[in-house]
């Protein structure tokens, strides 16, 4: 099998900047990286024009992308769509995200992403059901109409054994004691958000297995100087992890800087929570009997209610850099290694090292993406 060395750009690597190396490809994994004078006779030269080499970006909030809302499309075919949409902008994983609404399309999703997984969907990683079960004072753009109790009858639909990843936003306050360690054991990673919970409860949902705090600081109680709230435990608990939308709306970049000083980057994850509009040429799309609308990199209701973005990955990556003044090391590491150690497949995907999987991005200059490969294989962009 021919080897590709892929050179010309500065690998970002999880620990440094590696300029005048060269990344060799075999097959679908990386074999191994060198410095360019040291590129083995016979082997396929991909020569790039500068720019960063950067792993795959991995993305656990996605509600939707190229023209295709989750909550209308709940399918294999919808998920695919989604994830085709966002991998022009770098996103070689995703989790589609179905936003608060009943049941019997909460099973469906279920059913969409294991049938997706199975068949080896490219891009699809899981599925992430953000509610229903959260607090309706801080619903965001849900449907409070869809809210509901994480009863037995939503517990064993979560807990149903599977084949995706599965990951579940709840509001921690109103879910029965118990209920976050069972489905822990089930094997679902659990997350707190659109919720009320003070530093207490959510301490306690910590130690019984929540995994993780979802758009952190949007839609959940705020750090006080005499109540931590939920985004006090967050930033104080260094084993949980926890998703940012840096757009520069959602949350001020300078208290996303405070966040990272406090707790590290360790734990934190680049989202986008992107609808529709991203990969499409849309600007407007309904959901939940009203009409949203794309706002720079935002989306928002008629009444300016934020309602997820339009953000993608590849901006949310040079955001980083730009607004939150981070190494491309670490804003590699926000949006690809800390994703997929949070899932728990850092051992196959996530980072330039061999061994793993060749989901790779080049970013010029301007940290715009030019190509990207899933597997080894060029899927958008290149010569």
């Amino acid at each position: 099998m021919t080897r590709t060395a892929i050179c010309g750009a500065t690998l970002v690597t999880p620990t440094r900047l590696l300029e005048g190396h060269a990344l060799l490809l075999q097959g679908d994994r990386i074999d191994a990286i060198m410095r360019e004078s040291e590129i083995p006779r016979g082997c396929h030269r991909h020569t790039l024009e500068g720019g960063l080499l950067v792993p795959g970006f991995i993305d656990v909030q996605v509600n939707g992308g190229g023209g295709v809302l989750l909550n209308d499309h709940p399918t294999r075919e919808g998920m695919a769509t989604i994830a085709a949409a966002h991998r022009k902008f770098g996103s070689t994983g995703i989790m589609p995200t179905l936003i608060s609404d009943d049941l019997d399309i909460v099973a469906a999703a279920l059913d969409a992403a294991d049938t997706a997984v199975q068949a080896a969907e490219p891009g699809i990683l899981g599925i992430h059901i953000e509610g229903p079960f959260l607090n309706a004072n801080k619903r965001g753009i849900h449907d409070a109409k869809k809210f509901r109790r994480l009863d037995d009858e939503a517990m064993a639909l979560l807990s149903r054994p599977g084949y995706a990843k599965r990951m579940v936003t709840i509001a921690p306050e109103l879910a029965p004691p118990g209920a976050v360690a069972q489905l822990a054991k089930a094997g679902v990673i659990v997350c707190a958000g659109h919720s009320l919970a003070n530093y207490e409860q959510t301490n306690a949902a910590l130690a019984e297995g929540l995994r993780g705090f979802t758009h952190l600081f949007n839609a959940m109680t705020q750090l006080g100087s005499r109540e931590p709230g939920m985004v006090g435990a967050a930033l104080e608990n260094k084993k949980s992890w926890f998703g940012l939308i840096v757009d520069g709306v959602h949350v001020h970049p300078a208290t996303l800087r405070i966040a990272l000083a406090a707790r590290g980057s360790e734990g934190a994850m680049l989202v986008t929570d992107a609808m529709p509009t991203v990969g499409a040429s849309i600007d407007r799309f309904e959901f939940a009997g009203q009409e949203l609308h794309a706002e720079g990199d935002a989306c928002r209701a008629e009444d300016g209610t934020l309602a997820g973005s339009n953000l993608n990955m590849g901006r949310a990556f040079a955001n980083a850099i730009r607004l939150l003044k981070l190494s491309p090391v670490i804003a590699s590491a926000m949006a690809s290694g800390n994703p997929a150690g949070f899932l728990g497949c850092d051992r196959d995907v996530g980072a330039l090292s061999p061994g793993l999987k060749a989901d790779l991005v080049h970013l010029n200059d301007n940290l715009i993406p030019q190509q990207v490969w899933l597997s080894g294989t060029s899927v958008f962009g290149g010569s």
